[in-house]
């Protein structure tokens, strides 16, 4: 399965994920380089803790808890 990620690559050549990923083993990459900046819009401690959300957002508790807003089968 092909995936793409966001991420940023610094003037040294360094690049960071703007998301967390899990392999169960290595991979090979491909890194395409964009002509324009990073977007600015976006906070990057917003981009570096929706990781560490998303696993509080995927819990059955969180599902029960909005479950009123789900349309019913």
């Amino acid at each position: 399965m092909i995936r793409t990620i966001e991420a940023i690559v610094d003037e040294h050549g360094h690049v960071r994920l703007l998301e967390e990923i899990r392999l169960p083993e290595l991979r090979r990459a491909l890194v395409t380089i964009l002509d324009e900046a990073p977007r600015t819009g976006i906070s990057e401690t917003a981009l570096l803790s929706e990781p560490a959300l998303a696993q509080d957002w995927e819990r059955p508790e969180e599902d029960e808890a909005w479950s009123h807003l789900q349309p019913e089968p």
